[in-house]
């Protein structure tokens, strides 16, 4: 299989001019006669939604929570890039680009990045417009802060809950559409399959979550927009419900899977406190604007902080090691988060951890307090330091936080070309969904700018080209052989499911799983581990269809069920991500191989390794193929990358 990212020809900086102008166009008396299926009802989702249909479209949108309020995108913290320049500090439409082609460790596709870039400006205008209420400074202006990974001040905000009233804004968009007729919106249902029929996306298979109900849905596109895969470790920020089912049954009807080992992990995570635990808490990154992250230099301090015999305050200044600071005096705390996150984990591993179990260090506020009050640093984060203290019952006014590093971010995903169509003819994915953005490792605030540019600024264009090469005359109706058979293969998964009658439930499998994934392709990894890792995760997926306990039924409300089949598909998924971090003979971004690295910096492999790695799904047990679609950089240049 060749893949064609149809990159268009030209500088990079008009390439997205040039192809929206190349691309075929539906008139707006023929919109009308499309369908679109939206699934996922997120940032990606939603403003895809409400902007299809405000174009005529007829849209179908479906999300599993029982409102797209209630997508994960609400739990987005600290802020969303543009290059918009307001501080006058230097930044750029290049730089932004520049800084995210460079933060994900040059393994980003040059010509996606830089339209991400353009259209960043595009979005925070269109947000103002709906109301959204970003911070703002004395005068009226909108204000910016910094976030990993840059010089500048390009990030917007709305206090600690950006992500939430950026999903308001788009969902009151999606809500209009909703109340003109214009959107049928399905909550509380989930996706089981996607139907293709000669080559093409034809309609999903759906379960309606309350009653069981398995039903399909036909159209001219489908667009998935339905997040990331990070709770295959169990323990990850993202919400419980959150997963990869959708992406992975598409990647079974062929669409390939990008880079799937690309995991991000955040340096600025609650730290685990027991096995009673079933997520984990993000404190934003926006934090290290303010807050200085530390440990003692002593061993022996750290242990007695540990035993509870000494307090963070009684550890001197000259006796504590800013480590990041001390490390990359260029960027000090707001170094990436990849490399925060190795550098916390190092200093613990040397057995300079502050938490009971050894697994965290500081991040202090006391210097920001005493230099501009406390009054300043809470309306800033007050939310932040609020939900700190009900959970750790710790008052970070007073203490510093404990943090440390957990999954938080997939940059694998879907393949997509430029137009952000999967391998599958009208089968879309945007946002996290994609692989296409962010390379080995995203940028804080850039997930929130990718699933608004390409809900409300891309597929708008890109889509089109599509529709009208097809026609509205093509397409398959619901009751169409494809559709019946592949709802007949739902069913019949799920009853074997039911049926097992074992003794393990879904959580106690996923949370190995999870800790098998942590172990052994997490914050680090290396040849022999994942090795062993690939032998047990077949060893329990296994025991699950042996095994798993699943009670109750298919016709009712039944989340054990549903948890059973996302972690089925996880347990598949895992194993993906195992062997292509075993391919990858480098070290690069969140991909960390012990194997390759300088003095504990990712050491990257240009010559070998400068490509997606796209694999083929070729049946259940079977060895996937590995495609390659090489990385030509032609406005940056390839070099090791430095913080310091």
């Amino acid at each position: 299989m060749k893949l064609d990212a149809k990159i268009p020809e030209g500088p990079l900086a008009e390439k997205w001019d040039r192809h929206k102008f190349n691309l075929k166009l539906v008139n707006p008396a023929n919109k009308r006669k499309y369908e679109i299926i939206v699934v996922g009802t997120g940032l990606a989702g939603a403003s895809a939604a409400a902007t299809l249909a405000e174009l005529g479209y007829n849209v179908k949108a479906f999300c599993f929570q029982d409102s797209p309020r209630r997508a994960h995108s609400i739990a987005a913290q600290g802020g969303i890039n543009a290059a918009k320049n307001y501080k006058n500090d230097g930044d750029s439409v290049f730089r932004l680009f520049y800084d995210t082609i460079k933060g994900g460790d040059y393994r980003a596709r040059e010509a996606n990045v830089y339209r991400l870039a353009q259209v960043s400006v595009n979005i925070i205008d269109q947000c103002v417009a709906q109301g959204v209420p970003f911070a703002r400074e004395y005068g009226g202006l909108l204000d910016n802060r910094s976030f990993g990974g840059a010089q500048v001040s390009r990030t917007f905000y709305a206090k600690g809950q950006t992500g939430q009233q950026l999903l308001l804004g788009a969902y009151q968009a999606l809500s209009r559409q909703i109340a003109a007729g214009k959107v049928q919106m399905f909550p509380r249902t989930e996706l089981m399959d996607v139907v293709v029929v000669d080559g093409k996306c034809r309609g999903i298979i759906t379960r309606n979550l309350v009653t069981g109900e398995i039903e399909a849905h036909s159209a001219h596109a489908v667009l998935l927009c339905t997040g990331g895969y990070g709770n295959v470790f169990y323990l990850s920020t993202n919400a419980m419900g959150s997963n990869g089912s959708a992406a992975w049954r598409a990647h079974k009807r062929g669409a390939l899977f990008a880079n799937p080992c690309f995991t991000q992990i955040h340096p600025t995570c609650i730290p685990v406190s027991g096995d009673y635990q079933s997520k984990l808490t993000l404190m934003s990154e926006s934090l290290r604007n303010d807050g200085r992250v530390w440990v003692p230099k002593k061993i022996e301090d750290a242990e007695a902080i540990r035993k509870g015999l000494k307090s963070p305050k009684d550890i001197k200044e000259e006796d504590r090691d800013y480590f990041l600071e001390r490390k990359y005096p260029s960027f000090g705390n707001l170094v990436p988060r990849d490399v925060a996150s190795r550098n916390a984990k190092y200093v613990c591993d040397e057995g300079r951890g502050v938490s009971q179990t050894g697994l965290a260090v500081y991040l202090d506020f006391a210097d920001a307090i005493k230099r501009d009050g406390k009054a300043v640093i809470e309306a800033k984060y007050g939310n932040l330091f609020d939900m700190y203290k009900q959970i750790t019952d710790q008052d970070p006014y007073e203490v510093p936080m404990m943090i440390y590093p957990a999954v938080h971010y997939t940059m694998g995903g879907l393949w997509v070309d430029y137009n952000l169509m999967t391998t599958i003819q009208g089968l879309y994915a945007l946002g996290e969904c994609n692989f296409s953005d962010h390379g080995a490792n995203r940028l804080g605030a850039s997930a929130l700018m990718q699933g608004l540019a390409d809900g409300y600024f891309v597929i708008p264009y890109t889509i089109g080209d599509y529709l009208a090469t097809i026609g509205p005359a093509d397409k398959v109706p619901a009751s169409h052989p494809a559709f019946e058979e592949a709802k007949k293969e739902v069913k019949d998964r799920i009853q074997k499911l039911l049926s097992i009658k074992g003794n393990k439930t879904v959580d106690e499998i996923h949370r190995e799983l999870g800790k098998i994934m942590w172990d052994y392709c997490g914050m680090s990894r290396n040849a022999e581990g994942l090795k062993y890792a690939k032998g047990k995760i077949q060893e329990l997926r296994e025991e699950f269809w042996k095994n798993v306990k699943v009670t109750g039924t298919n016709e009712e409300f039944n989340q054990t069920l549903e948890k059973a089949y996302r972690v089925a598909d996880f347990l598949e998924l895992g194993e993906l991500m195992v062997d292509d971090a075993l391919h990858r003979n480098e070290s690069c971004g969140g991909h960390f191989r012990e194997e390759y690295q300088i003095d504990g910096e990712a050491k990257r492999d240009d010559e070998n390794f400068a490509y997606v790695a796209a694999w083929e799904y070729k049946g259940d047990n079977q060895p996937e193929v590995l495609h390659k679609e090489e990385l030509i950089f032609e406005n940056v240049k390839l070099t090791q990358r430095s913080y310091k």
